[in-house]
C-alpha cells in the first residue's frame, strides 16, 4: 500500500508557514514504513531537533481506480480516520533552501501515526467534519473540512490522474493551522467531533 499526502490544503496553515497558495493540490508520498499503528509510541529521531505535528483526516481507499472523475470519487473510499503527518521541520527547511526534495523530512520511519476509522456513511456531510488535536490535554489544532481548499472528491480525482489508487491506500488530506513542535513525554490525542480516534505518546 502507499500513503498519499496533501500539503497546503488549509489557507490558515499556508499563511502560518508563509507558503504560496497552490492552484492544484500539493502531493507527496510516504512509504508503508512510515505507518505507526495501534497507539504505538513515536520515538523521537536523532536526526532532527524540530519535529512538528500535523493532524489530518485520512481516507482509506476501498477499490482500485485511476482517472477518477470528481462526481464518482466518493465511491472509492468507505472509511475516514485520523492521522498525524510528522514533519522534521529543520530538515525540510534545509532541503527547501537548496531546492531539494524533502522526503527525508516527511517520509521517515514512524512519521505517519494512524488511528481508528469510521464508516464514511456515519457522517451527515463530508464537507462539515470537525476534528482536533490535543497535546497533554491542551488543544493545539482544530479543523473542519469546510475550510479545505480541495475537498475529498477533488483530491481523489487529482491524485488518480497520476497514481492508480488501490484498496488499502491511505490519503492524508492536509492539516489546519496550529502546527508546532512535539517533545519527548508528550501525549497526543486526536478527535473527530468528540470521539477519540488517536492516542499515543512521544518517547
Amino acid at each position: 500500500m502507499k500513503i498519499i499526502c496533501i500539503g497546503r490544503n488549509y489557507a490558515a496553515h499556508i499563511e502560518e508557514l508563509k507558503n504560496e497558495k497552490p492552484g492544484k493540490p500539493v502531493v507527496f508520498l510516504k512509504p508503508d514504513t512510515a505507518l505507526l499503528k495501534a497507539g504505538a509510541p513515536f520515538f523521537y529521531p536523532d536526526f532532527s531537533e524540530n519535529i512538528h505535528h500535523e493532524i489530518e483526516l485520512v481516507l482509506k481507499i476501498s477499490k482500485e481506480g485511476k482517472y477518477i472523475q470528481p462526481q464518482f470519487a466518493n465511491r472509492y473510499f468507505e472509511e475516514i480516520g485520523l492521522g498525524i503527518d510528522f514533519t522534521a521541520r529543520d530538515l525540510q527547511d534545509q532541503c527547501k533552501a537548496k531546492g531539494l526534495p524533502w522526503e527525508i523530512a516527511k517520509a521517515f520511519n514512524g512519521s505517519a501515526p494512524i488511528g481508528d476509522f469510521k464508516p464514511a456513511s456515519a457522517f451527515a456531510d463530508l464537507k462539515d467534519i470537525d476534528f482536533h488535536l490535543e497535546i497533554n490535554g491542551e488543544l493545539r489544532q482544530k479543523g473542519n473540512t469546510s475550510l479545505m481548499l480541495f475537498d475529498f472528491a477533488t483530491i481523489i480525482s487529482y491524485v488518480s490522474q497520476f497514481f492508480t489508487l488501490k484498496k488499502g491506500d491511505l490519503i492524508y488530506t492536509g492539516t489546519p493551522a496550529g502546527v508546532g513542535p512535539v517533545k519527548v513525554g508528550d501525549r497526543l490525542t486526536g478527535f473527530i467531533g468528540t470521539e477519540k480516534m488517536l492516542d499515543f505518546e512521544v518517547k
